[in-house]
C-alpha cells in the first residue's frame, strides 16, 4: 500500500485556486504573430482549469523556437538538446510517474534529428502529452527547410525550392505500433486548440498533437489559404471525440462525423492534402503504458533508491579496517 507523504496530505487538505499568472514565467520572446503564443495561452489555461500543481508539473523540450516553452511556464522544466526531448521526458516519467509531463517540440526537432526517438516514444506509449509545433521551417536558425516544408519551399538550404514532398507527421504517427492518441490543431482557432489540448491531457497514454502554427518571420503566408478560407478546414466531430459550439459551426461549416476509434478512416483523413483536418483523428485508451508494464512506481521507491545509491558509493569508500590492514 502506498503511503502519502505528510506534505502531500497537507496540500490535499488545503484547497488552492490557481490563476493564469501562477503558471506564467517571463515574457515570451517569440515574434509578434507567432503561433507559439496561442499554444502557450491554451496550455496555461489548461493548467489553470485542471488545477495542476506547478511543483508536480514538468515541461520538457529540445531545441528550436517551440522549445523555449519551459522558460515561460512557472513549473519544473527541462530544456534539452536537439531532438532529445522525448527520451528525457520518458526518463522523468519513469522515475516519477506521479508527475504530469508535457513535451514541446518542433518539426525539425522531432521529425529530423529526433525522428528515431519520436517513433519509439509512440511505441512505448508512456503517459505523456506531446505537442508538435509545426511551422514547416527551421525558425530559430533562420530559415532552413525542415522535413515538413512543402515541396518548392525556398530557404537558405533550398534556394531553388525543396525537391521532396513534405513528411506528414500524422500518417507517420498513425503507422507506428501501439499508437493511442493522434490529433491535429491549428493556432488560429483558439477554441478548438484548447479543446484538443484538454482531450490530449485527459488521455492516458502518449497523446500526440500536431499543431499547425504560423511563422510570421520566415513563412508569413504559407498557411494563409487555410486560415483565410474556413471551407478549407475540416472539423472532425463525434460523440466520442469533440463537439463544437454553434458559433464556431457558423464559421466552420465543413464538418465531418469521424469516430476516432476507426484507424483506417483516421489514416485516410490524415492523408488529405486539400483540406486541413482539425480534431481527434484516433484514440485508443486500451493500449497499455510502458511505465505501468514496468511498474515504475515500484522501481523507484525511496528505500530502493537509498539502497542503490549506498551500494554505488560503497564501491569508493575507504573503510578504516582496510586502511589498518594495508599499513600492517
Amino acid at each position: 500500500m502506498n503511503m502519502m507523504s505528510a506534505t502531500e496530505c497537507l496540500l490535499q487538505m488545503c484547497e488552492e485556486n490557481f490563476e493564469l499568472e501562477d503558471y506564467q514565467s517571463g515574457v515570451p520572446r517569440w515574434c509578434t504573430g507567432c503561433g507559439d503564443n496561442a499554444i502557450l495561452a491554451a496550455v496555461q489555461r489548461l493548467c489553470r482549469d485542471e488545477g495542476l500543481r506547478p511543483e508536480k508539473t514538468v515541461f520538457v523540450s529540445g531545441i528550436g523556437c517551440s522549445s523555449r516553452f519551459p522558460h515561460y511556464m512557472n513549473t519544473y522544466g527541462f530544456h534539452g538538446i536537439h531532438g532529445r526531448a522525448l527520451p528525457v521526458a520518458e526518463g522523468v516519467k519513469m522515475a516519477r510517474p506521479d508527475l504530469t509531463v508535457f513535451v514541446n517540440t518542433g518539426d525539425g526537432d522531432c521529425c529530423s534529428i529526433g525522428a528515431a526517438h519520436w517513433i519509439h516514444a509512440i511505441r512505448y506509449n508512456m503517459n505523456l502529452t506531446v505537442f508538435l509545433h509545426d511551422n514547416q521551417i527551421y525558425g530559430l536558425t533562420k530559415k532552413q527547410a525542415s522535413p515538413t516544408s512543402p515541396i518548392g519551399t525556398k530557404s537558405n538550404t533550398t534556394p531553388r525550392g525543396s525537391y521532396l514532398e513534405a513528411l506528414n507527421p500524422l500518417t507517420v504517427t498513425l503507422g507506428v505500433q501501439n499508437v493511442s492518441f493522434v490529433a491535429q490543431a491549428v493556432d488560429w482557432i483558439p477554441e478548438v486548440l484548447f479543446d484538443i489540448v484538454k482531450a490530449a491531457y485527459h488521455h492516458k497514454g502518449l497523446s500526440f498533437v500536431r499543431i499547425l502554427q504560423r511563422c510570421p518571420e520566415w513563412l508569413p503566408k504559407s498557411l494563409d489559404p487555410w486560415m483565410n478560407d474556413p471551407n478549407k478546414v475540416q472539423l472532425l466531430n463525434h460523440e466520442n471525440g469533440l463537439q463544437f459550439s454553434a458559433g464556431l459551426s457558423k464559421v466552420y461549416k465543413n464538418q465531418l462525423q469521424h469516430d476516432p476509434s476507426n484507424m483506417d478512416r483516421a489514416r485516410e483523413i490524415a492523408s488529405s492534402t486539400d483540406l486541413v483536418p482539425v480534431g481527434i483523428l484516433y484514440r485508443n485508451p486500451s493500449v497499455p503504458c510502458y511505465e505501468d508494464l514496468r511498474r515504475s512506481d515500484k522501481l523507484r521507491t525511496a528505500e530502493l533508491t537509498s539502497v542503490g545509491l549506498n551500494a554505488e558509493l560503497d564501491k569508493y569508500t575507504v573503510w578504516p579496517q582496510e586502511t589498518k590492514e594495508k599499513v600492517a
